[in-house]
């Protein structure tokens, strides 16, 4: 059963802005993470948020990236790049505007699998991006 009803079909997924694609995976990396969190810690609120921490900072989340790409497809490293190469106007905050690059870019991919619902892909990349 789908929660969330996800509208768009894969052309006009593929014609959003990779900044939309990074809004949206933004929120699915996190929910992911905290969901993993929860499920195999028996932390408390805010120690939960202390250890999310670490997995969704722009810094963490360019190593992810780095670490990802030898198992990326083609079309999902060109997701990346053009989520890389997109103008952000944002001023990275604790963390350099190459981490912040890189961050943005796996968002974009994160959102772009959930928003074309190749949800099992997505489901194998946010499963390495925690043992990573």
């Amino acid at each position: 059963m789908e929660i969330i009803e996800r509208k768009k079909d894969q052309s006009e997924v593929k014609m959003l802005s990779p900044l939309t694609w990074a809004y949206i995976g933004d929120s699915v990396f996190e929910l992911y993470v905290r969901t993993e969190l929860i499920n195999k810690t028996n932390l408390k609120p805010h120690k939960l948020h202390i250890e999310a921490i670490k997995y969704v900072k722009a810094s963490a989340q360019a190593k992810i990236l780095e670490k990802l790409k030898d198992k990326l497809t083609e079309e999902e490293m060109e997701i990346v790049r053009r989520g890389r190469n997109t103008q952000n106007h944002h001023l990275a905050k604790n963390a350099t505007v190459q981490e912040y690059m890189y961050s943005t870019a796996f968002e974009g991919l994160i959102g772009y699998l959930y928003l074309t619902k190749q949800d099992e892909r997505l489901k194998e990349i946010l499963d390495m991006s925690m043992d990573i």
